[in-house]
C-alpha cells in the first residue's frame, strides 16, 4: 500500500520527525503530499517575520507547505480535504484539529506526544516531566480525538530521567524517538491495513500547561533538589530567575551539594558559589546570566563584580 501522508507540525521538535518520514517516503514510494505549520511570525529582538523551522525544512524538500491561522474558514478546510491524504503526521502543531479535519483523511491523524500518556497531556510535557520530578519518560504515538491529548495510544518508547537531564537534553532524545515510533506505526499500517490502539485510563491523566515566564521565578527558600529540577526543565525558556544579593539573575546551570547550612535562604555561601536554600540545603551557581550580559561561570561573575560575597 502507498501512502498519501500529510505532516502538520510547527518547532524543532517536530523538524527530526519530518526529516525521517521524507526518508521513509522516498524509500518506500509513499509521498509527502503536504505539510502544514503555524503562520510565519515577528521573533527576536528584531521582530522579524520568521517561518517556522518545519515550514523551512518542508522548502527544503520542495514539499508545499499551508499556514492557515485555524480550520474555521470554509476554504481552508476544502483545501485540506482537496489533498485526500491517507493520513496526517501532527507534531506539536498548536492547532486544536476540529473533528472535520480528524475524519478527512482515510486513517485519521495520529501524534508523536513528547509523554508517556495519559500522564503530561498539554503543552509543555517534556518540561513538567524533569521539574515535577520524574524518573521516566518518553513517547507515545496516539490516534488523535477532539480532546487535548486524550486519544488512543498506538505505540510508547521510554526514556529514563537522571539527575543530569535537561529540557534540552530531553527535547532532542525524544524527537528521536518520535521519529523512529512514527515510521513503526506507519510500517505497521502498511502491514496490517490498520493501526491497533489501546484506550487511555483518563483517571491517570496529568496535565502540562503552557510555560509561563512566572515559571522561572526561583524561591530560594524552596528545596536544594527542587531548584535544582526547576532550572534543568525550564532552561531555555523561561529560564529561572531570581536575586543573588541585590541584584537579579538567569540561573542557566545549577549542581547539588551534600552540605548543610543555617544561614537564611538567599545567602551566597562562598567563593565556589554555593548558596543557602530551603532545609538547609545548599545549591552551587555553575553558570549564571547577569541582566543585559552574555551567560558565564560564577567565578567569571565573581570576578567580574557581578555578584559579591558578604561575610
Amino acid at each position: 500500500m502507498s501512502l498519501r501522508i500529510g505532516f502538520m507540525g510547527t518547532p524543532d521538535f517536530a523538524c527530526t520527525a519530518l526529516r525521517a518520514l521524507v526518508t521513509f517516503a522516498a524509500e518506500n514510494d509513499h509521498e509527502i503530499v503536504c505539510v502544514y505549520s503555524q503562520p510565519p511570525r515577528p521573533k527576536g529582538r528584531g521582530h522579524k517575520v520568521q517561518k517556522s523551522a518545519v515550514h523551512t525544512v518542508a522548502e527544503e524538500q520542495n514539499i508545499p507547505v499551508c499556514t492557515p491561522i485555524n480550520f474555521k474558514e470554509q476554504a481552508a478546510r476544502d483545501q485540506f480535504a482537496a489533498y485526500n491524504l491517507d493520513i496526517a503526521i501532527v507534531a506539536a502543531y498548536g492547532l486544536l484539529l476540529p473533528q472535520f479535519i480528524l475524519d478527512a483523511t482515510r486513517f485519521g491523524c495520529i501524534n508523536i506526544h513528547g509523554s508517556l500518556l495519559p500522564k503530561w497531556r498539554g503543552a509543555s510535557p517534556i518540561q513538567h516531566a524533569i521539574w515535577k520530578g520524574d524518573d521516566e519518560t518518553g513517547v507515545t504515538i496516539m490516534q488523535m480525538d477532539k480532546g487535548l491529548d486524550t486519544g488512543a495510544m498506538i505505540l510508547k518508547g521510554s526514556l529514563e530521567i537522571t539527575s543530569k537531564t535537561t529540557a534540552a537534553s530531553l527535547h532532542d532524545a525524544l524527537a528521536e524517538m518520535g521519529g523512529l515510533l512514527m515510521i513503526e506505526a506507519l510500517e505497521m499500517l502498511v502491514r496490517d491495513g490498520a493501526l491497533k490502539s489501546v484506550p487511555q485510563d483518563n483517571a491517570q491523566s496529568t496535565y502540562a500547561p503552557l510555560l509561563k515566564k512566572s515559571d522561572g521565578d526561583i524561591d530560594w527558600n524552596d528545596d536544594a533538589a527542587n531548584i535544582d529540577k526547576q532550572v534543568r526543565a525550564l532552561n531555555p525558556w523561561p529560564a529561572v530567575r531570581g536575586m543573588i544579593g541585590a541584584h537579579q539573575f538567569k540561573i542557566l546551570a545549577v549542581s547539588l551539594s551534600d552540605e548543610t547550612t543555617d544561614a537564611p535562604a538567599g545567602t551566597l555561601l562562598n567563593k565556589h558559589g554555593d548558596i543557602a536554600c530551603g532545609n538547609g540545603t545548599i545549591l552551587r551557581l555553575n553558570t549564571i546570566q547577569p541582566a543585559g550580559k552574555k551567560a558565564m561561570d560564577f567565578k567569571s561573575a565573581l570576578n567580574g563584580g557581578y555578584v559579591e560575597i558578604i561575610s
